[in-house]
């Protein structure tokens, strides 16, 4: 395939033979186009045999194809025009021919392309084909098994690995084997982190702008970047490398994971949640998602400068924590409350005993008095299981001062909030809802998921006496997290439980990038417990409940 561009009336070709070409201005990109309007990665061309295909990775301005946005993958030929910001782009099997002048478009300044990447890149067809044979001949060399049994660590097994790949790539060097344009220094870096730690995940893992990681199936990695999803330019071998990686993480967790249980919920040494699933209910191949947490723990100004909340919300919930009011965390899927509840609970006075109970630890807390529980799936027998709800009511046999559940999703919500009515006060929890009124139908419909059947007006008087706070919190469409409500839950009227707004995030726009616009605003009314807090010793500005 002949590749030809046209920017600023400057024309290049370029001959492109089978892969995946990554189309954007970011260094990793295949074909680099350097325009301001070009977002890093942009477009992904796929060339098979004498076929073009091209698909707009979410990109900011859009891909054109002969006048058109693009909105999903298109067959390109000889006589499709694209264009990607100032640039226009043709596929053609043959040198195209000079395109008309009628059809040129002006464009804004930009350079020519810069100097091509090298042929071959970590999907490359080839540069795959060479890896998997350098894999098999390392399982061949390595007899993982018995330097097991010989009581070799993990270090020693790390040293020897990556020994035994040095030398095989050396002897496909001194035959004359190895393709040109293949790094052996990253082709080593490559294998050993595909047979010994996360393959190309490793990469992404350590990319800082990187917060959520999707493998789907071996070939497609995406990943969010800002709140938006884009293809990576990584892949696994095949999809047994991708089952190896899954077992490499779950295992060190004592889980598994197999055609009886085909999905798991794990996370990695730094406390990343994982989830993955198998065929045959993942049709598409293994699947993994991985939620990256912070290297370091985010911080009150941090939040401020993200725009999630700001000086006067953050002051009112330190109080509240201090106060040990019961606060419940809500929203949706992705909408930050697991980071939300770990700043919430440095908050918590560092003489305090905490415990902390969670399906797979996430929370990384800075007291020194901290006990950390974690559910346990059932064994192959279907036995030992250990449910959250198990580990809440252990909890109350432990002298906590404070009790942090990670996620209320079933009838382990019913012991939680008897936890809060019988002197467990200052407990934390996370609920998936759309709205803190929507937190009060979930805690009920999860109530009655324990088994107890019990009134309906009952469930709502242990809402109401054991929930003081809920803090809503949801991912925007521009990728944002903010605070959309921090409500007090003020008792009961009749059978309905009455919750006031203190503080709300009042949308006003959307700017030209597509960036919410708004603030976040307290609503003018004060909290039930204002008048208690002088006697307490706490002097609070009411003007920051002021509209």
């Amino acid at each position: 395939m002949i590749l030809t561009t046209l920017i600023n009336g400057n024309r290049q070709t370029r001959e492109l033979g089978e892969g995946l070409y990554v189309i954007g201005r970011g260094e990793g990109c295949r074909i680099r186009l350097d325009a301001p309007e070009v977002s890093e990665r942009h477009a992904i061309l796929t060339i098979r045999g004498d076929q073009a295909r091209l698909e707009d990775l979410h990109s900011a301005n859009g891909t054109y194809v002969n006048g058109d946005m693009l909105t999903e993958s298109a067959t390109l030929t000889s006589s499709t025009v694209v264009q990607i910001g100032p640039v226009m782009l043709r596929v053609s099997s043959a040198p195209a021919v000079e395109e008309p002048a009628e059809r040129q478009v002006e464009a804004p300044e930009a350079r020519p392309e810069e100097t091509p990447e090298p042929e071959t890149s970590p999907i490359d067809p080839y540069y795959t084909d060479v890896k998997r044979q350098i894999q098999r001949e390392l399982l061949r060399r390595l007899d993982l098994k018995r330097l097991t049994l010989s009581g070799v660590d993990k270090d020693g097994l790390e040293t020897t690995a990556r020994t035994k790949i040095r030398e095989i790539i050396d002897e496909v060097m001194d035959v004359g084997r190895l393709p040109e344009g293949i790094d052996p220094d990253i082709l080593e870096q490559d294998v050993f982190n595909e047979a010994m730690r996360l393959g190309p995940l490793e990469d992404l893992l350590a990319d800082d702008s990187v917060s959520e990681i999707m493998v789907n199936g071996p070939e497609k990695i995406y990943v969010e970047r800002n709140g938006k999803l884009e293809l990576s330019a990584q892949q696994f071998t095949d999809e047994a490398s991708v089952m190896a990686i899954i077992e490499r993480i779950v295992a060190p967790l004592g889980r598994r994971i197999d055609e009886s249980q085909p999905y798991v919920d794990a996370r990695l040494q730094d406390g990343s949640r994982v989830n993955a699933i198998i065929p045959p209910l993942a049709l598409s191949g293994p699947t993994i998602t991985i939620r990256k947490f912070s290297k370091e723990a985010l911080t009150t100004a941090d939040f401020i400068r993200f725009g999630t909340w700001n000086q006067a919300a953050a002051d009112f919930m330190r109080l509240c924590v201090e106060l040990r009011k019961n606060i419940i965390v809500a929203g949706g899927t992705g909408s930050g409350k697991t980071t939300l509840l770990n700043l919430l609970s440095g908050f918590i006075p560092h003489r305090e005993r905490i415990v902390t109970i969670e399906d797979a630890a996430e929370l990384k807390l800075q007291q020194p008095h901290v006990v950390r529980l974690e559910s346990r799936p059932a064994n192959i027998e279907g036995k030992g299981a250990v449910t959250i709800r198990d580990l809440v009511r252990n909890a109350l046999r432990m002298r906590p001062d404070r009790i942090i559940v990670g996620e209320c999703r079933g009838g382990e919500s019913l012991d939680m909030l008897q936890a809060m009515n019988t002197g467990h006060d200052g407990s934390l929890t996370t609920v998936h809802a759309n709205s803190p009124r929507d937190v009060i139908s979930r805690l009920e419909t999860m109530v009655l998921m324990s088994g107890m059947e019990l009134p309906s007006k009952a469930i709502r008087d242990q809402i109401a006496s054991a929930v003081d706070i809920i803090i809503h919190e949801a991912r925007l469409s521009d990728g944002s997290r903010k605070v959309m409500a921090i409500s007090e839950v003020t008792g009961m009227e009749g059978s309905q439980i009455v919750m006031q707004d203190l503080f709300v995030f009042e949308q006003t726009g959307i700017d030209e990038r597509g960036r919410i616009l708004g603030r976040f605003k307290p609503t003018g009314l004060m909290p039930s417990f204002y008048d208690q807090l002088s006697t307490r010793g706490v002097n609070l500005d009411p003007r920051m409940f002021q509209s």
